[in-house]
């Protein structure tokens, strides 16, 4: 994990915990999950997008038409 161990993840998440206090860490944590599960709806309606227009220029050379 980008080389970093469990003795740096646990002294990063003491700073965390001291700068943001104990009762905001929920909140962090609520919006970061908030932010990944947009981020991969976005990716995901993105990526299917791109593949729509393939797949409808595809239909419609097998019925002899043209885009």
């Amino acid at each position: 994990m980008f080389g970093i161990g469990m003795p740096e993840l646990i002294i990063i998440l003491i700073i965390i915990l001291i700068i943001f206090g104990a009762g905001k860490l929920p909140e962090i944590g609520a919006g970061i999950g908030k932010g990944i599960k947009n981020f991969k709806k976005a990716t995901q309606e993105a990526q299917e997008e791109l593949s729509a227009p393939q797949e409808n220029s595809q239909g419609n050379e097998e019925k002899g038409e043209s885009t």
